[in-house]
């Protein structure tokens, strides 16, 4: 067994730096989305990707793709989105053996609702926090990490 190679204060710091700001904004923002919209985290990435999908629908294995859910999890958050009538599962017209995920006019009032919202906290919470020089570097790292990540399966 191999000795672990510590990370350095620097790293450190930037690490935990991060995992705090992450943990913050998710919560801020999390916590906003529920009180002035009546949306979870989840209601709300889902509606995101059904909004911006053709004709508003998608296959549930297509959101669990996007969101980086998993199965079961992307089925329950299904489950609780169509009881409160914000999607609904449709016949899929391309093939019988399968349904889409369809965002309801009542969800798509929902995203309408909340979107202009959450973007401007987005911008107040992040966005306005960073000079440019410094939102492009952000960016740059993320993607940089993102690569990573993928190229490792």
């Amino acid at each position: 067994m191999t000795e672990p190679v510590w990370l350095t204060e620097e790293q450190h710091r930037a690490w935990r730096s991060f995992k705090a700001m992450e943990t913050m904004l998710n919560s801020r923002l999390g916590a906003s989305l529920q009180r002035d919209f009546g949306l979870s985290p989840a209601d709300y990435r889902i509606l995101v990707e059904l909004s911006e999908a053709p004709d508003g629908r998608m296959r549930a294995f297509e959101l669990g793709e996007a969101t980086q859910w998993e199965k079961s999890r992307i089925s329950h958050q299904l489950s609780r989105m169509a009881q409160r009538g914000l999607v609904e599962r449709q016949q899929c017209s391309e093939d019988s053996r399968y349904s889409d995920v369809v965002l309801t006019e009542a969800g798509r009032a929902a995203i309408v609702g909340a979107a202009p919202q959450h973007v401007a906290n987005v911008r107040e919470l992040f966005i306005d926090a960073l000079t440019p020089e410094q939102l492009k570097i952000f960016g740059e790292a993320c993607e940089a990490v993102l690569t990573r990540i993928k190229s490792q399966g």
